[in-house]
């Protein structure tokens, strides 16, 4: 077994987590750290999320925790979980498992004492490192540690099996690939990936849809992709993927590194897909994606040629986070410096107009005050959102068109 310590840090050296762990400590036996914490820690990574795993049942972590004055909360009761409310901080404690039947979806567990038998039902040997949270010593009893320091993913024992307990874990497999792979695939693990994808319709459209956001928001998501589009994942769930996905996806990244500009995940997702309204709907319904998604999605397709001209048109009328991914995925070549430039620190302004000062320039109420606002509003954004006085005299004239209109009638 590889010996190894966890690099001293803030997280590990917290008052809270030293309390958590005083008051689950019995006979000796003190709970480790487990899972993200341990791998993004050996990494140089930040770490956010504290996992805990315990030898106790979840009935003696409740005690044990109260009887510390640290809150419990039974997040996760049936399945060992409890979370610990210590100074602000929060920690996921759970009891070691072992899965007793598991239909691709859940599982049903049985508590053990074993830490050996707790790591064999994770997914990934990356994940399944445990660190003693005083001594900072790794505890590796599947090789993660030579998988890490080799950036390769692998799946704990067969690949297959592992698959068939959850199925997520197929997406869960690029997403990992995406942050921790070096640019290669296991092959058994690919295999496996690709003869179980049909499965990923047994899970609900939400939990697909969480795992595709995931992967498609990492810093470069391509390599994954790739693999995913080659291997049929995309089948099941998006067939509507374009032809040259892609290359496409390929890129928006390329101007993105380019340009020192990050798309949304929603730019991403679109540069998967055939650039037409309905497709994407379609898509945005079946995985259950949000309104504001679904808002997001038709806003960035309504406007099909951009560039420094109307690039602000588009950031006023949407936000300039859509107008920057407008610019990324349809602007050309040529355009897209200039494009991107009109929106760099520019502010949304407010247009200064309301429809009460058309009338006070004599226009009764009623449609012709809505129009005659429109169309000085337009005319103000043809000009670049001039300032107010300016504003002022575009809608004077505006004004004077619809009355002389109303008087020729």
């Amino acid at each position: 077994m590889n010996t190894i310590k966890l690099p001293p840090s803030v997280w590990l050296q917290s008052p809270a987590l030293a309390r958590v762990v005083d008051a689950l400590t019995r006979e000796g036996v003190a709970p480790r750290i487990v899972g993200g914490a341990v791998r993004d820690s050996l990494l140089g990574l930040p770490v956010s999320d504290i996992d805990l795993a315990t030898p106790l049942l979840p009935d003696e972590v409740i005690d044990k925790l109260e009887a510390s004055r640290i809150k419990a909360v039974p997040t996760g009761i049936e399945h060992g979980t409890v979370t610990a409310v210590a100074d602000g901080s929060t920690y996921e404690i759970t009891t070691l498992r072992r899965d007793v039947s598991t239909d691709g979806r859940r599982a049903t567990v049985a508590f053990s004492d074993d830490w050996k038998e707790d790591a064999a039902r994770r997914d990934f040997t990356i994940n399944a490192l445990y660190a003693d949270p005083v001594s900072g010593q790794v505890y590796d009893y599947f090789s993660g540690l030579d998988d890490l320091n080799n950036r390769c993913l692998r799946f704990i024992g067969d690949p297959a099996v592992r698959i068939s307990e959850d199925h997520l874990r197929i997406l869960r497999y690029f997403r990992f690939l995406a942050r921790f792979g070096g640019g290669t695939a296991d092959a058994s693990a690919l295999t496996a990936c690709a003869a179980a994808s049909n499965s990923l319709m047994a899970l609900s459209r939400e939990r697909i849809a969480s795992e595709l956001m995931k992967i498609l928001s990492l810093p470069d998501p391509l390599f994954a992709v790739g693999l995913m589009i080659d291997n049929g994942i995309f089948t099941a769930f998006l067939p509507e993927l374009a032809a040259e996905a892609k290359d496409s996806l390929a890129r928006l990244l390329r101007r993105e590194a380019a340009h020192r500009f990050t798309t949304t995940p929603i730019a991403r997702l679109l540069a998967l897909l055939p650039h037409y309204a309905v497709i994407a709907e379609k898509v945005a319904i079946r995985l259950k994606l949000s309104n504001r998604s679904r808002s997001d999605i038709a806003d960035r397709l309504k406007n099909h040629y951009v560039h420094s001209g109307n690039i602000r048109s588009i950031a006023y009328h949407s936000s300039t986070e859509c107008a920057r991914d407008v610019a990324m995925m349809l602007s050309e070549d040529d355009w897209l410096s200039a494009a991107l430039a009109k929106i760099i620190g520019w502010e949304i302004p407010i247009y200064p107009i309301k429809g009460g000062d058309i009338i006070k320039r004599g226009i009764t109420a009623g449609p012709i005050v809505a129009r005659t606002l429109r169309l000085a509003e337009q005319r103000w954004i043809n000009e670049d959102f001039p300032d107010q006085s300016r504003a002022i005299a575009i809608a004077d004239q505006a004004v004077l068109e619809a009355l002389s209109d109303i008087k020729n009638a």
